[in-house]
């Protein structure tokens, strides 16, 4: 019977990420147009609003940590979505603008409190190697429901503002029904819950953590290569190089296939390795993909096609070799019973890098054309030097006599696990 109530609960799961990453695809590539569609503001008062609500939303980050404690992953993650679903209800209502910043607040703690909320319920729900794999189907799901998503954003902009209204109610309803699905799901004793959030301390625990304010040291510097794909990248090749605009468009759409398709073979294949040499592996190959972006514009016609396509695949692949292993060990770094407040540091490292990134690769890139690449590559590579100190040795594996389970990573097997 645990079997199936466990199947049931990760099939639940599954669903109501793949409702979230598709919101997400929706509504993050067209947010400024999304909003003003929606309640007539300026752009300018729109971004002002919007970055404000970033701000609102990272400083509710410690507060979403302390919540995830006391009440479980599952709760939080619950109360995110339905938190999101009010809000893209509200949108159309919203006309005046301490209502427009109201609802852009609540959409972007919403949104923020999600990943750590999810990775919590995720190591409520699972251990050892299964954990490694939902992580690992999660971050796959996310990556194509986004792209999913943003195809549907670009037929949006077809209909006119009757699609976006349109998809304001939809996406209230999708995130509602998300928030029922994890309402849902039993988690069962995995010994997460079995000591009280209180017998651990507060914060002051978490920064004392040695180990673990290197992991959120080194995400932070290794963020800014993920951030560089949406801010720098476009620019980069559509100023820099001659290529067409679309250019940027299919490297984006060539990296989201690859890593919804590759992203759970890759994980299973970089469970053999220790989780922080892993990650470090991930920053080397990052920086040999800005290393030849730095070449890129002494090429032109079809070679720079081939080449920005080449380069971006091994982008790709440094993104699927770090992924895994960097998630699953801010996982399993983090104490059971202060699961929620470690996930949230972390969070706050990704966090404050997006913030960070627009001002600073908007500078390395009126700096000149390597700059900007030899910025990312020196910041990836100490991260990936910080995370080599972060590995503890594993413990020796006990003999069992007892037959072991296929390792398998399809679908079915990470639900009926």
């Amino acid at each position: 019977m645990e079997d199936k109530s466990g199947a049931a609960a990760r099939r639940r799961f599954i669903a109501a990420t793949v409702v979230d990453a598709v919101g997400n695809g929706i509504y993050v590539p067209l947010t400024m147009l999304f909003v003003h569609a929606l309640t007539g503001q300026s752009l300018t008062a729109i971004g002002t609003g919007l970055t404000l609500a970033g701000l609102g939303a990272l400083a509710a980050m410690p507060v979403v940590g302390i919540l995830i404690d006391r009440h479980g992953g599952k709760r939080v993650y619950t109360g995110a979505l339905a938190l999101r679903a009010v809000a893209f209800a509200l949108y159309p209502l919203a006309s005046s603008y301490p209502a427009f910043l109201a609802v852009a607040l609540a959409v972007a703690v919403a949104m923020w409190a999600s990943a750590p909320s999810q990775q919590s319920l995720i190591g409520d729900m699972t251990a050892g190697a299964d954990r490694d794999r939902l992580l690992a189907w999660n971050r796959s799901l996310r990556n194509g429901g986004m792209g999913f998503g943003a195809l549907a954003a670009a037929g949006m902009l077809a209909v006119g503002d009757g699609g976006y209204l349109t998809a304001a109610l939809a996406l209230a309803a999708a995130f509602a029904a998300a928030a029922v699905l994890v309402a849902l799901i039993a988690v069962h004793a995995n010994g997460t819950r079995s000591a009280p959030a209180e017998a651990g301390g507060g914060y002051r625990t978490v920064l004392a953590d040695r180990r673990y304010r290197r992991l959120t040291a080194a995400n932070f510097l290794i963020g800014f290569a993920y951030t560089a794909q949406a801010i720098a990248m476009p620019v980069f090749l559509t100023r820099a190089t001659d290529l067409p605009d679309a250019m940027a468009g299919i490297v984006f759409a060539v990296n989201t296939a690859l890593i919804a398709g590759l992203g759970v073979p890759v994980a299973r294949l970089m469970s053999r390795a220790r989780r922080g040499r892993g990650a470090a592996i991930g920053t080397a190959v990052f920086a040999l993909s800005f290393a030849a972006f730095a070449f890129l514009p002494a090429l032109d016609g079809a070679a720079a096609v081939v080449a920005v396509l080449a380069v971006a695949i091994v982008y790709t692949a440094g993104e699927l070799i770090h992924a895994a292993p960097a998630e699953s060990l801010a996982v399993e770094a983090a104490p059971d019973h202060m699961r929620g407040r470690y996930l949230s540091v972390y969070q706050l490292s990704w966090s404050l890098c997006r913030t960070l990134a627009p001002m600073l690769l908007g500078l390395l890139l009126d700096a000149g054309t390597w700059q900007l690449w030899a910025a990312l590559a020196a910041a990836v590579l100490i991260g990936g030097a910080i995370l080599l100190g972060t590995d503890r040795p594993r413990p020796r594996p006990r003999r069992c006599p007892c037959p072991q389970p296929p390792e398998t990573g399809d679908l079915r097997t990470v639900i009926e696990a």
